[in-house]
């Protein structure tokens, strides 16, 4: 049993308070975790520059030591952001490039995420010290998507927490258990997806950022995901400009969205949508087996 939760802001209305609405909406399902969490944000970046999330799996090591290594790999500036163990580099560097050299040469930290609108921060324990640590409440942005734990396929770690990420500016929380990600896990990796647990659910995440770099759109990729992954799942997935959720056809991990003018929300129970400001006049129900819902920032 494990909480997930989403918060697509389609108005201006409410982005200066994308964090703490986020925040109050993982403390209604910390219940159904408490072995780690996680969230993602997305918002307040440039185009032209790439954030890349990390975090030390032991003491921090020194982020300006690594920033300088990274200049040289990149050939750009590469500044760093520290924030108690994670820390976020920006550069105008190709982000992949980043991601792979941080995999391959520094043993001591997880890549969390890249991209220019995401941010991605984890940590093992009660999920609301989750929020406090990492100042959620404060962050602006137009969505977010979260997750509380009770680990059954993997460790109770922080880096085997969701959110996962494995492509740019993309990441995935879900809510149940895949029984073929081992053999497509190696399929993927044949095609060049690289990941760092062994969780189930990181090879859902680089089952999407696959099919999305290899040109299916959102929709057309989680419809294919129908076919190729084999389990019980609740999905909730972010992009640069989206926001989409998935159900497997039989649907036994609970689900609940609602919608207004303003916002999506969805959560794993509705008790962390009821605080959510203009609810009384949300659209409210529970997403259908097999069916892709999807929403866009793009018009």
């Amino acid at each position: 049993m494990c909480g997930i939760v989403g918060l697509f802001l389609k108005t201006l209305t409410h982005r200066e308070e994308l964090g703490r609405l986020t925040a109050d909406m993982i403390h209604e399902v910390r219940d159904r975790g408490r072995d780690s969490a996680g969230v993602a944000t997305f918002g307040g970046g440039n185009d032209s520059t790439t954030r890349i999330t990390v975090l030390a799996d032991g003491p921090p090591p020194d982020w300006n030591a690594t920033a300088t290594a990274l200049e040289a790999v990149l050939a750009t500036e590469v500044s760093v952001r520290p924030l108690h163990d994670h820390a976020v580099f920006e550069t105008t560097g190709d982000g992949r490039v980043a991601r792979q050299w941080l995999i391959d040469n520094m043993v001591d930290i997880e890549v969390l995420s890249y991209g220019s609108q995401i941010e991605l921060y984890k940590s093992v324990g009660d999920p609301d010290l989750l929020a406090a640590r990492y100042g959620l409440a404060s962050r602006t942005g137009t969505h977010a998507v979260a997750h509380t734990r009770m680990a059954t396929e993997s460790a109770v770690t922080a880096n085997g927490s969701h959110p996962f990420s494995t492509g740019s500016d993309t990441c995935l929380v879900h809510n149940g258990s895949l029984s073929n990600h081992n053999q497509l896990r190696l399929r993927l990796e044949q095609r060049g997806e690289s990941f760092q647990t062994l969780n189930d659910s990181e090879v859902a995440a680089g089952y999407v950022s696959w099919r999305l770099g290899s040109g299916d759109s959102l929709e057309q990729a989680l419809k294919r995901a129908l076919t190729d992954l084999d389990g019980f799942y609740t999905f909730a997935i972010g992009t640069v400009d989206g926001f989409a959720i998935l159900r497997d056809p039989i649907s036994c991990k609970p689900a609940v969205v609602a919608e207004t003018d303003d916002w999506v929300a969805m959560s794993s129970e509705y008790r962390a949508i009821a605080r959510l400001p203009g609810v009384a006049d949300a659209e409210v129900w529970e997403p259908e087996p097999a069916r892709v819902y999807t929403w866009s920032l793009v018009a």
